[in-house]
C-alpha cells in the first residue's frame, strides 16, 4: 500500500510511519515530492495490513497498490515520473537521451573511433557489449575483460558514460568498475538472482524486455531491482517473437504508452535489434520518439561491413550525425527536452 502524508507533515513524523512499517516486518520506500511525501510498504499481505496507521500523526490517507508490482507502478509516484541522472544527464519525465555505440567491442581502434564519433553528434552514453549473449556457442562471445578496458579507455578519451551488458554475477565487480549503467538484456529478463544483485550495486540498470515476455513480466522484473532500494530502472522495448519473419522482431511501439501509463519509470526503445535491418532503424527511431519514448538506444559503427557482430543493423558512421539531427527533431515534436551533456 501507499501512506500519503499530509502536505507538512513533520520529519519526525515521517520517521514514526517508517518505524512502525519495519516493525511489522514490512519495507519502506520512501518518495518526497514537492509537497506531499509518499511512503510504499513492502511485504507479506497480512503483516501490511495490519500495520494500524490510519490516523496516525500526520498521515492524510492509505492507499492500496493493486498491481503486482507495488514499486514500479505508476500508483506510487501519483503522476510523477521517474527522471535517472547519469554523470549529469537526464532521462525520463521531460529529458530525452540517445545511447549508441557498437553491438560489441571488436577492437581499440574501432571502439575509440566509434566513441568519437557518438560523442560529436551529441549522444549522451556510449554502449558497447564486453560479453555478448549469442544464439550459438561458436559465434563470437565479446572479448569479457579486455572489451572493458578497452570500454574504460574510451570513457577517459570522451567522457561519455558507460552502458555495457552483464550476463553473470561473477562479473558484475568487474562491470561495475566501468559501466554507468548495467544493461540486462532479453535472455537474462527473469534472471532473478542477477536483477537481485544489480539492484543491490545501486548502479542504473537498462532491463530489456524479453523475447516473449508480457509488459506485466517485465514490470515485475523491474521490481527485482527497485526491492532492493536501487530507483534507477529504464525499461527497455527491443521486439519481441511473433509470427512474423519480415524482420528480425516485432517492434511493440504499444508498449511504450501503455508502459507509461502502467508505471513511472522511464522507457527506452532499441529498433536496431528489433529491425535488424539498417534501412528500418530511423522510422522505427523516429516513430520510437514520437510515440513518447525517453530514449533511444542503437547501434552504430564506423565500418558496419567490417563488423564482427550485427553489422548489417548499424547506422553508418558517417551518418550518423544526420540520424541524430532528426531522432531530435522528432523527440523535440513530442516535448521532449534533449539531456545536454556534461
Amino acid at each position: 500500500m501507499m501512506v500519503v502524508m499530509k502536505e507538512g507533515a513533520t520529519a519526525e513524523q515521517v520517521d514514526a510511519v517508517i518505524e512502525r512499517v519495519e516493525a511489522v516486518g514490512a519495507q519502506a520506500h520512501l518518495s518526497q515530492g514537492e509537497l506531499v511525501t509518499v511512503i510504499g510498504v513492502i511485504g507479506d499481505r497480512e503483516h501490511v495490513s495490519n500495520i494500524g496507521l490510519e490516523g496516525a500523526p500526520g498521515v492524510d490517507q492509505l492507499v492500496p497498490i493493486l498491481k503486482p508490482y507495488k514499486l514500479a507502478s505508476s500508483q506510487l509516484k501519483e503522476g510523477a515520473r521517474t527522471v535517472i541522472d547519469i554523470d549529469g544527464r537526464r532521462i525520463g519525465g521531460s529529458h530525452f537521451m540517445t545511447i549508441a555505440g557498437p553491438c560489441t567491442v571488436e577492437s581499440r581502434e574501432v571502439m575509440l573511433d566509434t566513441a568519437r564519433l557518438v560523442r560529436d553528434a551529441g549522444a549522451g552514453l556510449l554502449r558497447g557489449g564486453a560479453y555478448k549473449p549469442r544464439t550459438s556457442p561458436y559465434s563470437f562471445q565479446g572479448l569479457g575483460d579486455a572489451g572493458l578496458r578497452l570500454l574504460a579507455d574510451a570513457k577517459e578519451e570522451t567522457g561519455l558514460p558507460i552502458v555495457t551488458e552483464l550476463m553473470d554475477v561473477r562479473d558484475l565487480e568487474a562491470v561495475l568498475d566501468v559501466a554507468d549503467v548495467i544493461q540486462l538484456g532479453a535472455r537474462n529478463m527473469q534472471n532473478y538472482t542477477l536483477l537481485t544483485e544489480i539492484g543491490r550495486s545501486g548502479r542504473p540498470v537498462l532491463l530489456k524486455r524479453g523475447l516473449s515476455a508480457t509488459l506485466e513480466e517485465l514490470l515485475m522484473s523491474a521490481e527485482y531491482v527497485l526491492k532492493e532500494g536501487n530507483p534507477n530502472v529504464m525499461l527497455c522495448e527491443r521486439g519481441i517473437r511473433t509470427f512474423e519473419t519480415a524482420y528480425r522482431f516485432t517492434l511493440d511501439l504499444m508498449a511504450v504508452p501503455v508502459l507509461k501509463e502502467l508505471s513511472h519509470l522511464p522507457v527506452v526503445v532499441d529498433p536496431s535489434h528489433a529491425a535488424g535491418k539498417r534501412d528500418l532503424v530511423l522510422p522505427m527511431s523516429l516513430a520510437a520518439a514520437a510515440a513518447g519514448a525517453d530514449g533511444i538506444i542503437v547501434e552504430t559503427h564506423p565500418e558496419p561491413e567490417a563488423a564482427i557482430c550485427d553489422g548489417a543493423q548499424a547506422v553508418r558512421g558517417q551518418e550518423f550525425a544526420d540520424y541524430m539531427r532528426q531522432l531530435e527533431q522528432a523527440a523535440a515534436l513530442a516535448g521532449k527536452e534533449l539531456s545536454p551533456v556534461a
